[in-house]
């Protein structure tokens, strides 16, 4: 599995591990039942301590994106439409704060980003 793991941004490498692969189980690119690589194995890959990606990991499984069976693996857990439908509002939210922070440095009012929404919207 390839992880990009970045130093730039200051994200911690356990959340950029589990953005990525809840990306690809979001997506359909892994699917229920598919095994992940092992802890240790993936430590060694991304050159991390294996404590990043146990961490990483346990993330994944509180948030129902994996299930783990002690000596057999962590796997892509069945998936839950309505957790994956929170994930992606989630995303949303976090997309139109960004919108929206980016639209107050330029001097746009809440009504006009509204606006431009709407016209996007009905555009497509």
């Amino acid at each position: 599995m390839e992880i990009i793991i970045s130093n730039a941004g200051g994200t911690p490498i356990y959340e950029q591990i589990c953005s990525q692969i809840k990306s690809r189980i979001i997506s359909g690119e892994l699917a229920e039942g598919d095994a992940l690589p092992s802890m240790r194995v993936l430590a060694k890959e991304l050159r991390i301590s294996v404590i990043t990606t146990k961490r990483a990991y346990e993330e994944l499984e509180r948030d129902g994106f994996i299930v783990s069976y002690p000596g057999k693996g962590s796997f892509v857990a069945g998936r839950n439409l309505e957790f994956i439908r929170e994930e992606h509002l989630r995303q949303i939210e976090e997309l139109l704060g960004r919108a929206r922070a980016l639209a107050a440095q330029c001097g746009l009012s809440d009504d006009e980003l509204a606006e431009m929404l709407r016209l996007t919207c009905e555009g497509e």
